[in-house]
């Protein structure tokens, strides 16, 4: 606690009033001298000592209490932190500094500012330390900041340019600011950028990736192997000049995305490898579907699949419909028929693996199609096709296709019964787990119990047409995801070797085309049935996939068996792994999602399936350079009179985390200086002695009181009136 004294007035009258006065007294002591008036000298004295008296000198005294400085602490513990131990000693040297600071803690406050990033967001924006300082200096008043010092690698990506109109580096900040630079000066490191990437890919054609290695050390010429991976598995190796731009090709296999891994091996000596490598996706689509559509009786549904599939922009479709069958004889003469012979062997011998499905509408043998052309049909399949078979009353006949080589891969095998009365196609429990069929527009729905089991939600009530025809078959292989009358299979899925096969067993599902009774969801059926057909990766019925979006990484777990509360494994981009437990979200699927923290690879694995996810930025900034360097900080710590130190090494190479004498001895001095000197040298950092305080109590008395003034009054009429009388 201190005093302060001070002397101010504290007037009776308005100034001017006292102005006027002391005018008026000025005339008739003027007027009184220039007539040698006897007694001049003490009305003068008397006339000053009332002026005095009306402005009424007061002395104050405050009552003051010292308020602390505010000095801060700043320590860096952003990723590019954690390579060679840093972080460690980032920690320990902040600690240490904390401990030197505390011996002035009866003037100054030391606030400790940990910098760290939450989000993968924050990682591609590099460290904002600065910011952080700017954050923190909000709160606390100008008059009492001492300083700050800050504990990091350097690597600082939001130092201010210098104001272009003054050169003023610091643009606002106070000083002194202080960086303590933690790291080997001397150490180097290699980093793998990408350059450029493309973000979609046509499926089964390569695109280029422009990647560059850059090595502080390497000799001209010398080159680096950069290993590519594609969905986990090893590619090739390609070697890249360091220093220049290198282009890799890769080709997605599949639609949806493919991650591409690129890395190049740690040199020895080097800081680490985590900026060795580069982990994105690249999308894979389809340039135009080719679609097969093989339509046998005429019959009013042919217009909706060829309406449905014409409709697509992406398809490119073939539609192969007999319109003269051979056994048809009308006597026609053959040169004045204007059909032109389909190239038959050439769409179902030479060019059929070139279809990424086939359909047959309500297709029989008819003459037309020679057995092996059927034949190649399911080698088609078996290599990885597609067909799609809408059947109609013929498949139960002798002419069905089921009794050629194509009964090998359907899954529903005809009983030779057509029954023909209204029905509502209803979906399976089965089905209501399978993405093809699960939450159909109109349809029934679905919830869990506790056990995780399906349990039927409005069963009976989906709001469809009916149909009137079915094909009685029995289903021996596949899933059965809708049926019919009698509970009969509507709707079978299969797959056969490395392809699949659909097959519905009846032909009016035109019925719900027309809007018939309401109609029904045949569009969205028929498309995700084509897609399932074609291995769309959303499709898959037993699926693992993880995405990320955002900071947040969506994990999700697809199955037609019901579980309990599934657990996945996830691996992270730093190699760690722990379980995660998925919950049940209805429709067969399971999930979570929780937040990303750092930049990279996510890998899931279920036991039997992999799943991985890029995230984050390309080539995040934090992650750009990680050696120690004094340069990025140096002219902003220059600009605000503070300084820029690097932590000196332990002799012997002993770390500084494990030797507490050589750290201290390794640590800069701090002092208190007064605002108007140096804050700081080559081995010690200044903290300005603000003496700031605030005022707790105030006490005033006036300098003239009544009685003094009377006392002079009196006093000096006395002497006046003395003087005249002689």
């Amino acid at each position: 606690m201190t005093d302060g004294l001070a002397i101010v007035f504290d007037p009776l009258l308005p100034w001017w009033a006292i102005g006027a006065l002391g005018a008026v007294a000025a005339l008739v002591l003027l007027a009184g001298a220039l007539g040698r008036a006897p007694g001049s000298v003490p009305r003068a004295l008397l006339a000053a000592a009332i002026l005095v008296a009306v402005a009424n000198p007061t002395a104050i005294q405050e009552k003051r209490a010292p308020i602390k400085d505010v000095a801060l602490l700043v320590v860096d513990e952003t990723p590019s932190q954690e390579t060679a131990g840093r972080l460690e000693e980032t920690r320990a040297a902040a600690d240490a500094l904390e401990a030197r600071l505390a011996r002035f803690d009866e003037t100054l406050e030391v606030r400790r500012l940990t910098l760290r990033h939450g989000s993968i967001a924050e990682d591609a924006k590099g460290t904002r330390l600065v910011e952080a300082v700017r954050t923190a200096l909000a709160d606390i008043p100008a008059r009492r900041f001492a300083g700050a010092i800050m504990v990091t690698d350097g690597q600082v990506h939001d130092v201010p340019e210098p104001d272009p109109a003054t050169g003023d580096r610091a643009r606002g900040l106070p000083g002194p600011l202080h960086a303590l630079i933690v790291g080997k000066p001397e150490a180097s490191d290699r980093r793998l950028t990408v350059v450029e990437a493309p973000g979609y890919g046509l499926v089964g054609e390569p695109v280029s990736i422009r990647v560059r290695v850059d090595d502080p050390v390497a000799r001209a010429g010398e080159t680096a192997r950069v290993t590519v991976r594609l969905d986990g598995e090893v590619q090739r190796g390609v070697r890249a000049p360091i220093g220049e731009v290198a282009e890799i090709r890769v080709t997605p296999d599949h639609r949806g995305p493919s991650i591409v891994e690129l890395a190049t091996p740690e040199r020895p000596g080097e800081l680490s490898a985590v900026n060795n490598r580069a982990v994105l996706s690249v999308n894979g689509v389809r340039d135009r579907l080719r679609v097969l559509l093989v339509s046998g009786e005429p019959h009013p549904g042919e217009r909706t699949w060829r309406n449905l599939l014409k409709s697509d922009p992406s398809v490119d479709l073939v539609h192969f419909t007999i319109l003269r069958p051979p056994e048809k004889q009308d006597g026609t003469p053959i040169h004045e028929l204007s059909l032109i012979a389909f190239p038959t062997r050439e769409l179902f011998e030479i060019k059929l693996d070139e279809f990424d499905l086939v359909v047959f509408d309500r297709y029989r043998r008819r003459g037309v199609l020679p057995s092996i052309y059927l034949a190649n049909i399911v080698d088609y399949v078996r290599k990885g096709g597609a067909v799609l078979q809408a059947v109609g009353p013929g498949f139960s006949g002798p002419y069905s296709l089921y009794r050629t080589a194509l009964g090998q891969v359907m899954p529903g095998r005809p009983s030779g019964a057509v029954i023909e009365r209204g029905f509502t196609p209803e979906v399976t429990e089965r089905g209501r787990r399978h993405p093809v069929t699960a939450d159909l527009p109109g349809g029934p729905g679905v919830t869990l119990n506790s056990a995780g089991q399906a349990v039927t939600a409005r069963r009976g009530e989906a709001v469809w047409g009916r149909w009137f025809r079915q094909v009685e078959t029995d289903a021996h292989s596949g899933e059965v995801l809708m049926t019919g009358l009698d509970d009969l299979p509507l709707l079978l899925l299969d797959r056969v070797g490395e392809g699949r096969i659909a097959q519905i067993n009846s032909d009016h599902i035109w019925l719900w085309a027309r809007g018939f009774e309401g109609g029904g969801p045949q569009a969205e059926l028929l498309r995700r049935m084509a897609h399932w057909l074609m291995k769309e990766p959303e499709l898959e019925e037993e699926d693992l996939r993880v995405r990320a979006e955002g900071d947040r990484l969506e994990v999700r777990l697809r199955s037609l068996d019901p579980m309990v509360e599934p657990e996945v494994e996830l691996t992270t981009p730093d190699g760690t792994t722990r379980a995660l437990t998925l919950s049940a979200q209805g429709s067969g699927t399971y999930g979570t999602t929780i937040p990303i923290e750092r930049t990279g690879l996510y890998t899931v694995r279920d036991g039997e399936r992999v799943a991985m996810a890029a995230a984050g930025a390309l080539n995040p900034l934090e992650l750009s350079a990680l050696s120690a360097t004094t340069e990025r900080l140096a002219p902003l710590v220059s600009a605000t009179g503070g300084s820029t130190i690097r932590l000196a090494e332990a002799e012997g190479g002993t770390r500084l985390t494990d030797d507490p004498a050589a750290l201290q001895a390794a640590l800069p001095a701090i002092r208190r200086v007064a605002p108007d000197r140096a804050a700081g040298g080559g081995d010690w950092f200044g903290l300005r002695e603000n003496r700031d305080f605030v005022v707790t109590g105030i006490a005033t008395q006036t300098l003239m009181p009544g009685w003094l003034l009377l006392l002079l009054a009196l006093g000096l009429l006395a002497v006046s009136w003395r003087r005249e009388s002689r």
